[in-house]
């Protein structure tokens, strides 16, 4: 790169324009769409797609919701030519859609185009010329008269090949291309000569298409000029002002919004931004931007998933994992901070069963475009606190207590360091699960009786050890009392409870409950254990089971007794 690029760059000129109204304008509909996947798109594909890709891709902008479809430059090729002529001819082309097609401004290619066009029910014929300086003095050598000569000649030919075809109902658009580094009084002087060939009217519908045929400038400067060319236009309320962005400085989507506020109702693009070079806008992110400012966009994206297995499939490109809205990461939090602040806005949420979405980090509700929520946290060594319980919940129903996810969250930290990779939600539950004892228990419960004296309970009980059996007996002023008691008696080791936590998982009459223990040792130590159990109380003893067992030696862990002796250990 060279350190001075001013010696081989310049900066494009700006629009003096000191009145502009756009930036105190808000968006509140949604403009046209027309889809140019077909065309556009599959122009920039390596390899262009078959009839039988175009064709699924057709049916997915139905099911979408396009109502413009740019199918074809059917002048280009055969291939192109025969897909126009396979949607007319088989009534594929629903009565609600209409289909555009484009062509220079060429006498061969508007007189093939209208052969490609015969019998559409409905047309936007498309014709196009480059405008800007750089085009007319290196490319075509000709002066600006040239080139407003040559466009009227291609709306005259269109006019008078569409007065001859009147069973379609045809619309004209004309787009003065490299309009984004045209002279601005120059685009608006030929986009006023085609305008007074094909005098736009009700009757005969035009589109003037402004496109950033390549990024140049800032966002804001592409506004300027729709604004200046809006404002200007003597025809301004007989024709539909259409955006076309590319995404060479990789701001189309800004570009295509701010043209809106400066006066554009009509957007072209491609599904995932697919064209040449960076691409063109990306109609998904505008359409759900629009749609998560409370806009319906007028297309339907709530199978999300669906349409990127068609335009993939089609297209042989991969949506990137960070592609707003679409890709694969866009609604996942690493991050712990992050992860606390989305299971914290989950539960309120549901706590006070909004209906408004107010969540952070998350500007659109995966669900609304079919997603679920499962990928919405993902655990690694990035990950707090909050990561692994939010997978417990969504997944077991488990609501950790505060001190329990802080101590899990630590193990899970040291599972995500020792290997380096993200964990599961299979691998954090068999974490989980070994940790706090809930399969496989060292101290399992067999059988417990108890009963109440006044103030006393009295408990007896039946644990698995060491694959042998060993009964218990204690006293206390509760249940988990006695068996704390009877723990002591029978390891002669220190134990208290420093916390308890018990809830019932759904709302049922049978539904199983939850209870966390933390037990403290004489040495200041806690160890958690859980259990699940239909039996709250069975499961309270057994998750105190759990976190006792934590501070017995593997070696040491209750030696079971010979049944002759269990009267005697008791």
């Amino acid at each position: 790169m060279l350190t001075q690029p001013a010696e081989k760059y310049r900066a494009f000129p700006v629009i003096a324009l000191p009145d502009r109204q756009w930036p105190d304008r808000q968006l509140t509909g949604a403009p046209r769409w027309l889809s140019t996947d077909l065309r556009d798109g599959n122009q920039a594909l390596a390899e262009p797609m078959d009839a039988e890709r175009k064709l699924a891709f057709w049916d997915l902008l139905l099911a979408c919701g396009f109502k413009e479809i740019e199918v074809a430059f059917p002048a280009a090729s055969q291939t192109d030519f025969d897909f126009v002529r396979l949607l007319i001819e088989q009534r594929r082309i629903p009565e609600d859609v209409t289909i555009q097609v484009l062509t220079q401004a060429r006498e061969a290619l508007i007189a093939r185009t209208f052969e490609a066009l015969q019998g559409a029910p409905r047309a936007i014929l498309h014709l196009y010329n480059a405008t800007a300086l750089l085009f007319r003095e290196r490319v075509f050598g000709q002066s600006k008269a040239e080139i407003i000569a040559l466009a009227c000649a291609g709306a005259r030919q269109i006019r008078d090949g569409c007065a001859a075809r009147p069973e379609t109902h045809w619309t004209f658009e004309y787009s003065p291309e490299t309009f984004c580094f045209t002279e601005p009084d120059f685009a608006l002087a030929i986009c006023e000569a085609v305008a007074e060939v094909w005098q736009p009217c009700a009757a005969r519908p035009m589109i003037v298409n402004l496109p950033a045929t390549v990024e140049v400038n800032t966002p804001n400067v592409y506004a300027d000029q729709i604004e200046y060319f809006c404002r200007r236009f003597s025809r301004r309320d007989a024709v539909c002002i259409s955006v076309h962005p590319h995404n060479d400085r990789g701001t189309g989507t800004a570009c295509a919004e701010l043209a809106l506020l400066a006066g554009a109702g009509r957007v072209e693009g491609c599904l995932f931004g697919n064209g040449e070079r960076t691409g063109n806008v990306d109609i998904v992110t505008l359409a759900l931007n629009l749609y998560s400012q409370g806009i319906s966009p007028q297309l339907d994206f709530s199978d999300i998933g669906k349409v990127i297995e068609v335009v993939t499939r089609c297209n042989q490109l991969p949506v990137h994992p960070r592609h707003p809205y679409a890709g694969e990461l866009v609604f996942t939090a690493f991050s712990g901070s992050h992860q606390d602040a989305i299971r914290k806005g989950f539960a309120v949420r549901q706590q006070q069963q909004e209906t408004i979405w107010q969540m952070p980090y998350l500007p659109l509700d995966p669900a609304d475009i079919g997603c679920s929520y499962e990928a919405v946290i993902r655990v690694n060594s990035q990950s707090g606190k909050s990561g692994a319980a939010w997978l417990l919940e969504q997944h077991h129903g488990l609501t950790l207590p505060r001190a329990l996810m802080q101590d899990f969250s630590l193990r899970v930290q040291q599972e995500t360091d020792r290997h380096g990779r993200e964990m599961t939600q299979r691998a954090v539950w068999q974490l989980f699960c070994l940790h706090y004892g809930i399969e496989q228990p060292a101290l399992k419960l067999l059988k417990a009786e108890s009963r109440s004296d006044g103030d006393l309970t009295q408990l007896e009980a039946s644990l698995a050890v060491n694959g042998g059996a060993r009964r218990l007996r204690g006293s206390g002023n509760g249940l988990l009392s006695a068996a704390v008691a009877a723990l002591r008696q029978a390891t002669g080791r220190s134990l208290t409870i420093a916390d308890y936590h018990e809830y019932t998982l759904g709302k049922r009459s049978d539904s199983r409950s939850v209870a966390y223990v933390c037990c403290l040792n004489g040495q200041g130590e806690r160890a958690w254990g859980v259990s699940i159990d239909s039996d709250i109380a069975r499961a309270s003893l057994q998750a105190l089971l759990n976190a006792a067992s934590a501070f017995l030696p593997a070696e040491n862990r209750l030696p079971a007794s010979r049944p002759a002796d269990d009267e005697t250990s008791r």
